[in-house]
């Protein structure tokens, strides 16, 4: 055993006193950095999956007009949070029943390719009857 009362790694240690070991200017620009780094990993990811959304809406929505309401010209999809049926993505026909824009269906946050057997026609009951 030694007599040291300190370990041999701190020993001749002289702490800085007061001054902290970076500056505040330092610290700023590490800061920007971190924030520039996590939104430079972050933002891709978003919008990646926000096109790929996008995208599928209006397929799924080409092919619900399509199906639903034939006399219509063309079909639109918008995102919306306050609809009559919840946020996600609304299915519109455009160009049927005098030119006006009507609601087709409601495609839901994540949208999907509707199968055949969500494909039928509106009834009077449905919620989002044009």
């Amino acid at each position: 055993m030694t007599d040291y009362d300190d370990e041999p790694e701190l020993a001749g240690y002289e702490p800085h006193g007061d001054r902290p070991l970076r500056s505040a200017r330092r610290l700023h620009v590490m800061r920007a950095v971190v924030v520039l780094g996590i939104v430079a990993l972050v933002l891709p990811g978003i919008l990646t999956t926000y096109s790929l959304a996008k995208a599928t809406a209006g397929a799924a929505c080409a092919a619900n007009v399509s199906y639903r309401v034939p006399s219509a010209t063309g079909s639109a999809v918008r995102f919306e949070i306050f609809s009559a049926v919840g946020a996600g993505w609304v299915c519109y026909s455009v160009g049927a029943y005098g030119g006006d824009r009507k609601p087709v269906a409601a495609l839901g946050l994540i949208p999907s390719y509707p199968t055949q057997a969500e494909l039928r026609q509106l009834s009077p009951q449905d919620s989002l009857n044009p």
